[in-house]
C-alpha cells in the first residue's frame, strides 16, 4: 500500500510562481483597502475637528488636537514609528 502522507517540503520554484500570480490581486485590495481607509480617516478627521468646536475648544488647540489625531492614523508612520 501507498503512504498518501503529504511532503512538507515545498517547491521554492512552484511558490514563486503561485505567489506571482495572485500578486495582482493581492495589490489591488491592498490598494483599495488602503485608499478606503484613508478615506475614512479624513472624514474621521473632519467630524472630529467638527466635535473639538462644537465643545468650545478654541481654533487653534482644535486644529493641535486635530493633527495628532491625524497623525494616529497614519499607516505608515504607525509602522516605522516616525514622526514628521
Amino acid at each position: 500500500m501507498k503512504n498518501n502522507q503529504k511532503n512538507d517540503t515545498y517547491d521554492p520554484v512552484q511558490l514563486v510562481a503561485r505567489i506571482m500570480a495572485n500578486l495582482p490581486i493581492i495589490l489591488l485590495k491592498s490598494g483599495t483597502a488602503w485608499l478606503s481607509f484613508k478615506r475614512q480617516a479624513k472624514k474621521g478627521n473632519k467630524i472630529f475637528h467638527k466635535e473639538l468646536l462644537s465643545q468650545g475648544i478654541d481654533e487653534e488647540t482644535a486644529k493641535l488636537f486635530t493633527q495628532q489625531y491625524i497623525d494616529g492614523s497614519n499607516i505608515i508612520k504607525s509602522i516605522f514609528n516616525r514622526s514628521s
